[in-house]
């Protein structure tokens, strides 16, 4: 998942009650998979990185281009594209942790809808082919040490936001002893503008979940709780949960 091929380790598991967990070499968590439950999202900052469907009509779910920067355990390329049957693309650097997914994370071979690509993120969301593509684009960009993300600048935000179609979404996932949300989320905000950036509350170990919209207009708290319902009724995602700790970004940030 880092944005140089340099100093890449290789991608080892674990499992403990029933649940596959995968590592960069290090005590790091870096994804997990409940066996007897492989679609579903064990982890729950990755279920907050759902939170961008409480954004889009709720017709519109299953519908365009889902795109995940950092593969992870596949849990999201996975709900992706088995449950939302989204037409689903990953970048993941690391082609030992392609590797692992295949064979312990039950990522599936590339097919109609799905497509792992080998490369650098920074450089796939530079590539004027990509522009406009997305209708989702997931954010999760740790290295061995988790001790920021590996991409954090404007310069990649503002690339991030060209792969979005316009009224499209982002969700990033900001960990770490050396990260700070108050510059990485000042830098996405300055991209896409305030009043499309929202975050959640952290998770006790200590995700925050950004989502960054292009040119979303918020409907109303009816139609947003009507979202919420169907969401966990039909993925069975804590959404009502999501929608009482999403929050604007405070314009401190901006400063």
């Amino acid at each position: 998942m880092k944005s140089s091929a340099q100093d890449l380790v290789g991608a080892t598991l674990s499992e403990h009650l029933g649940v596959r967990y995968l590592h960069l070499d290090s005590i790091w968590i870096q994804g997990a998979m409940r066996i007897a439950k492989p679609n579903a999202l064990e982890l729950e900052y990755i279920q907050r990185m759902m939170a961008w469907m409480l954004w889009r009509p709720t017709d519109e779910l299953t519908t365009g281009h889902s795109v995940q920067l950092g593969l992870g355990a596949a849990a999201i390329t996975r709900f992706s594209h088995k449950v939302l049957r989204m037409r689903t693309t990953v970048v993941e650097i690391n082609p030992t942790v392609i590797s692992a997914c295949k064979l312990w994370f039950r990522l599936g071979d590339d097919d109609a809808k799905l497509s792992v690509v080998n490369t650098d993120a920074a450089r796939w969301v530079r590539d004027p082919a990509n522009r406009h593509e997305a209708q989702v684009l997931n954010v999760d960009l740790y290295d061995h040490e988790a001790a920021a993300p590996v991409l954090d600048d404007e310069a990649f935000y503002a690339a991030c936001r060209d792969v979005l179609d316009e009224g499209s979404l982002m969700t990033v996932n900001l960990f770490g002893r050396d990260a700070s949300f108050a510059r990485s989320a000042g830098r996405i905000a300055r991209v896409f503008g305030l009043d499309q950036v929202w975050s959640l509350r952290p998770t006790k170990e200590g995700n925050i979940v950004i989502v960054a919209a292009r040119g979303v207009q918020v409907p109303d708290r009816a139609t947003l709780t009507a979202r919420a319902e169907h969401i966990e009724a039909r993925y069975e995602l804590p959404a009502r949960k999501w929608l009482r700790m999403v929050r604007p970004l405070d314009p401190a940030v901006l400063a």
